[in-house]
């Protein structure tokens, strides 16, 4: 795919790093951008938040926010951002099919983006069988990273003012007496050492 040799290249020229937050795709994003060239040197990772109350627990999502929506695509990028520290992430939220769910039709999608700068979505209305729905929408994911990756500009001292994102306020998404937080920040802590 020619997107990923132009996210490849970015990311290694300007020093960058890429982050994915799932639901729709349920890791098909992350397995994509993870087979590009040299990923080790700046893929972030990804997360995929099937449930609701772990898109709420893990990635900051408002609560009562609708799981197929603009709003919930934008809350899970800006989340994966700050839980992975990067520079950007895209992400993917709908409905597959094949049929309706939750009131939106069968190949709703909004894929979402996150960077320091802002962050936004793009709509889709995707036709097909659920597997079409999947594949046509992680292109599309990668599409959307390329468009925006090629306005990052590198984070400068964001990353190394010797603070992990655990330790700048605001920064993790995971809130404080949430039923695996604790553990979370453990982890945080130990992978941050």
């Amino acid at each position: 795919m020619e997107e990923l040799a132009r996210v490849s290249g970015i990311a290694r020229e300007r020093g960058l790093s890429v982050c994915v937050a799932e639901s729709l795709t349920s890791g098909r994003l992350a397995n994509t951008v993870g087979a590009a060239e040299a990923a080790s040197t700046w893929f972030a990772g990804g997360i995929v938040a099937y449930l609701t109350e772990v898109k709420e627990r893990v990635l900051g999502l408002t609560p009562g926010t609708d799981p197929c929506s603009a709003t919930c695509a934008e809350q899970l990028a800006a989340g994966a951002l700050a839980l992975f520290d990067a520079d950007i992430c895209v992400s993917t939220t709908g409905v597959g099919g094949p049929g309706p769910e939750g009131g939106h039709p069968a190949g709703t999608v909004y894929l979402g983006w996150a960077t320091a700068e802002g962050r936004g979505h793009r709509a889709l209305a995707l036709v097909g069988d659920p597997e079409q729905v999947l594949e046509q929408a992680t292109a599309a994911a990668v599409r959307l990273l390329v468009l925006h990756l090629e306005a990052v500009r590198p984070a400068g001292p964001r990353r190394h003012d010797g603070a992990s994102a655990s330790q700048r306020p605001g920064a993790s998404p995971i809130r404080r007496g949430a039923p695996g937080a604790d553990a979370a920040a453990i982890a945080s802590s130990i992978s941050a050492s």
